[in-house]
């Protein structure tokens, strides 16, 4: 049961966050986006080119950089697909079906360093034009903000460091939330 009574004790739902979450929080990254609607002609499905120049992203000296998330939209009547390419290296590849939308939460990311190029490339069959919706999400991540197993300060957390210790207590007697 739920109450919304804040002046009673918290309940036995333990929370706790991500490493980015834990990052964003600390000001150790912040988040960069690229984004926008952008028309297209297709020179032929197996050609990638570079959708705009807008779209172009060079990792800051002092960060590294991970691609979070790619949202995506096709205005055209066929099948397109965008590719994340790394210094001219296609990386990732994410097809948009026609009139069509996608959103991809990724699950495997990769750390990009510092000078590292990102650049969102476009492939349609030949002729097709059309327009494309792109929300693609990265979180830039400064380069002194890896846990440092010395350092108090800049560690990150433990599971047991997330949650109250009477929480952990209670958990361990069978989770009803009793409280020491």
């Amino acid at each position: 049961m739920f109450s919304t009574d804040s002046s009673q004790e918290p309940s036995a739902f333990v929370t706790s966050e991500t490493r980015r979450e834990y990052l964003l929080r600390t000001g150790r990254s912040r988040p960069r986006f690229l984004q926008g609607v952008y028309p297209f002609a297709g020179r032929g499905i197996f050609e990638t080119v570079p959708l705009n120049d807008e779209l172009t992203y060079v990792v800051p000296e002092g960060t590294s950089a991970e691609v979070a998330y790619v949202r995506a939209g096709n205005a055209s009547d066929d099948l397109i697909y965008i590719a994340l390419a790394v210094n001219d290296k296609p990386l990732r590849y994410f097809p948009l079906g026609p009139k069509a939308d996608a959103h991809v939460g990724l699950a495997i990311v990769e750390a990009h360093p510092s000078g590292a190029r990102l650049t969102v490339c476009l492939a349609a069959p030949r002729g097709l034009t059309g327009a494309i919706i792109l929300d693609i999400g990265l979180i830039e991540i400064k380069d002194n903000s890896q846990p440092n197993p010395t350092s108090q300060d800049s560690a990150l957390p433990s599971p047991s460091d997330r949650v109250p210790a009477k929480w952990v207590a209670a958990s361990r007697r069978g989770g009803r939330g009793e409280w020491e």
